[in-house]
């Protein structure tokens, strides 16, 4: 004789046509709402959204743009060379500044003619488009111990190091990892990996 298996097919009018279907749907749905419920603590607690105002990281993050960044990153792992972080400005911890990391503590900073040199050997910067350079110098100068030195891309409209000193390392709350809005700018933000001392 042959046997009849029912699938979970849906009958009767688009009904669940067994208790067990329902039960799965209800599973899947509290699934689905749990899953929502930790993304939005990870983004809460773990990512911020920020809103860039200005010109000073452009072409890589532009006026007006929306990016998330990470604020628990700096616990697990150090500061490094290239990393694009957000910081509290020095002269007014009201204000919140975004910057690239060129100069870790202890080292020798000095430009001369736009060029970076870091303890004498010059830094490779290709997120530096020609356009965006400015050709002044700065130093030489040590990062004292517990700081770093940060500049912006765009380096003839940037608030920077070079004007402002070093950056506090416990003032440094975040590092930006991905960009979401507008939608031509969608993804991960670049650091250090393009970023090698000659």
């Amino acid at each position: 004789m042959e046997q009849i298996v029912h699938s979970s097919s849906l009958e009767n009018g688009g009904q669940p046509s067994s208790p067990g279907t329902r039960r799965e749907l209800r599973a899947w749905a509290r699934d689905l709402v749990a899953a929502l419920g930790l993304a939005m603590v990870i983004i809460v607690f773990f990512y911020q959204p920020v809103k860039v105002e200005g010109t000073s990281m452009a072409p890589l993050i532009s006026d007006q743009e929306r990016i998330f960044i990470n604020k628990f990153v700096y616990r697990f792992e150090p500061i490094e060379r290239g990393d694009v972080v957000v910081f509290w400005y020095p002269l007014d911890r009201s204000k919140s500044f975004i910057k690239r990391v060129v100069g870790l503590p202890g080292d020798l900073v000095d430009i001369r003619e736009g060029h970076v040199y870091i303890n004498g050997a010059m830094l490779e910067e290709p997120y530096v488009p020609p356009r965006y350079e400015d050709f002044s110098g700065y130093g030489p100068a040590r990062v004292p111990s517990g700081q770093y030195f940060v500049l912006g891309d765009h380096r003839i409209s940037s608030n920077d190091s070079r004007i402002f000193g070093f950056v506090p390392a416990n003032y440094i709350y975040g590092k930006a990892v991905f960009a979401y809005w507008p939608v031509a700018q969608f993804g991960a933000i670049s650091a250090s990996a393009d970023v090698l001392v000659k």
